[in-house]
This record gives structure tokens, sequence and C-alpha cells, in this order.
């Protein structure tokens, strides 16, 4: 999948008709993690002394920043893409320009990145200001954020191109999106829970290796499991967008 000037198109007519409703679109997406952080970093933090030798709300935030890129791109791949596909037609108009079904989708993916940019960012600048990203280390964990965009891009438009009824995203994100939430290192160490084989499943979980690669970065840490993360997300998010890529070619042109 390239990135074309007609692919730079959709991304920008999405960009345009952000602009328009960006407060009733970015606040919810935005405030849920920070919810999170203010509720259970401050209310259990209080009964927590520390976890993985830091303060819990610290131990929350790099996780957070991870959920809030996930939550950016997930939302826009999902109901949004599957509206302008099924609803609004807008697809279909739009391949009656020289607009192709590939470039359709890399607008798409784009435009997911840069909505999971727009949420991971915001989001890291509020808890930089109140000191839980430490300067400069965190600094690392920015050029994540679009990174983690991608990958749940990849997976939200593959899985919206392949439902016939938009319920079922009730499904995606009650039983995928939410145990990734609660299982991926956000709330707590899974090597301190989970032993033997429960460690093997949880390095399925795509949410836990931004997590680990944000929490790292936070830090300034390096560690040799980090290849594997970004091969990880990498390598996933290359195959889903070739089982997307040939999905949208199929879906558009029926």
């Amino acid at each position: 999948m390239s990135v074309s000037r007609y692919a730079l198109s959709v991304w920008w007519r999405n960009l345009a008709l952000y602009r328009r409703t960006w407060k009733l679109n970015l606040l919810p997406n935005f405030f849920e993690p920070l919810l999170y952080l203010v509720s259970i970093g401050i209310g259990v933090g209080a009964y927590v002394n520390e976890m993985a030798g830091m303060s819990y709300v610290a131990f929350l935030a790099p996780g957070l920043v991870a959920v809030a890129a996930m939550n950016g791109a997930s939302f826009e791949v999902t109901y949004n893409a599957f509206v302008r596909m099924n609803f609004e037609k807008t697809y279909a108009a739009m391949l009656t320009t020289p607009i192709q079904p590939d470039d359709v989708l890399a607008g798409e993916i784009l435009w997911a990145m840069t909505r999971s940019f727009l949420y991971g960012g915001c989001f890291w600048i509020v808890i930089a200001a109140v000191g839980l990203a430490p300067l400069p280390a965190s600094l690392l964990a920015l050029p994540l954020i679009p990174l983690t965009g991608l990958l749940f891009a990849a997976l939200g438009i593959t899985f919206s191109l392949r439902i016939p009824s938009i319920d079922l995203f009730s499904f995606y994100f009650t039983l995928f999106l939410t145990p990734l939430f609660l299982f991926s290192d956000v709330f707590f160490p899974l090597q301190e829970r989970l032993s033997g084989g429960w460690l093997w499943i949880a390095e399925v979980l795509p949410l836990l290796h931004p997590v680990r690669l944000m929490r790292h970065a936070f830090r300034g840490e390096w560690s040799p499991i980090l290849v594997w993360d970004l091969a990880y997300v990498i390598g996933l998010s290359a195959l889903l967008l070739v089982l997307a890529a040939r999905a949208t070619r199929r879906r558009l042109a029926a």
C-alpha cells in the first residue's frame, strides 16, 4: 500500500470535515484515558505505594498514552469508515474520480494515524505538564503514537471491511478492545501476575507491544525485547494491510 497524491486527497477530505466537528470528536476519546489516569491513578494510587519501582500514577501514564492512540485510530476506521462506505456512499463517489480503492485505503489509514497522534499527543502534553512524562526521555514516545495508530487502524479497517452490519462493532469494542485495555500491561505488570503459558498468550495481544514500547521510552531504557515489540507491530500491520487492500478492492468493486 503506497501513499499517492490521491490518497493524500482522501486524507485532506477527512481533515476538512474534521475541522468542523473536532470538539465533539476529540473530547470524548481524549478524556477517557485522562479520567482513568485521575480516578485510578490518584484513587487506587492512594492505596498502592508503588508499582514496578515507581508511583502508580507514573506507571499508568505511558500505557494510557498508547490507549489514547488506540482509541483515536479505532473509532475512525470502524464506525466512521463503515458509515462512509455503506451509508453515505462516500467511497463510491470517490471512485468516480481518478481515485482508486488502494488510494481510499491508504488515505483512511493515514487519517486514522493522524487521529491517533492528535489524541495520544494531546494526552502526552497533559501528563508532561504535570510531570508524569520525564523529559527529554519521554519524547521518544511521540513517534510511537502514530505507530500504535497504524497497528489499530489496520486491525479496525480489516474488521470493518468484512462485516455486514454496523451493530457488530459492539463485539469488536466490547470483546476485543476492552480485554486488550484491561490485560495489556496498562494497569499492572503482567510478569508479576501471570506465569507460564499465560504470558505467552499475553504476547499475542496487540496492545501489549505499544504499551511496553511506551513504558521503555518514558524511562529512556533499552531492552532486547523491544526488537520483538517493533517487529510485532510492523509485521502485523503490514500483514493486515495486505488483507485490507484485497478486501477494499473486492468490496468497492462490487
